[in-house]
């Protein structure tokens, strides 16, 4: 039986870091233009996420998880 290759692992961003614009500069000397490339940091999006139907699961998770517990701590004084 041969022994598996490890793929190498990539890490999980994005390729893309924004946009990149050129920015002209002269030199003092003579009449040469150099080209900087400068990057832009992009606008920040805003996320409005409706998270109403999360917190309700959340609160019915608590109740069962709480109950289950309460039934637990009543169950161990039976076994003793």
């Amino acid at each position: 039986m041969s022994k598996k290759s490890k793929k190498a692992r990539r890490p999980n961003v994005p390729m893309y870091t924004g946009p990149v614009t050129p920015a002209q500069t002269t030199s003092a000397g003579g009449g040469d233009m150099q080209v900087a490339l400068r990057t832009t940091a992009a606008p920040r999006e805003t996320i409005n996420a409706d998270y109403i139907h999360v917190v309700s699961d959340l609160k019915r998770i608590g109740l069962l998880a709480g109950g289950l517990i309460a039934i637990l701590v009543v169950l161990s004084f039976f076994i003793k």
